[in-house]
């Protein structure tokens, strides 16, 4: 298959959002909770490490997830490329 132009626009595109949502990823993983150790307060309660890792980092999933989501529904719009939803059911 030969790709065009609009697909090499639309793979490259994709590469980066990837590879942005990726770094998120990273930063929020290993990042985030190795530092928060340092961060000695408490928040509600409990130690602001417990927080990040046990309520931040999950969100931000989800989080990072739904835009992905998002982000490419648009994309494959753009590029012609969306799935067409079959009401014949």
């Amino acid at each position: 298959m030969q790709w065009t132009e609009r697909h090499r626009r639309y793979w490259r595109k994709n590469l980066k959002i990837t590879s942005i949502l990726l770094a998120i990823w990273f930063v929020v993983t290993f990042v985030l909770t190795y530092f928060a150790r340092d961060l000695s307060f408490t928040f509600f309660g409990w130690p602001f490490s417990f927080w990040v890792g046990a309520q931040g980092a999950p969100l931000a999933y989800v989080i990072i997830v739904a835009y992905y989501a998002h982000h490419m529904e648009r994309l494959d719009r753009q590029h012609g490329v969306a799935e067409q939803e079959n009401d014949q059911e």
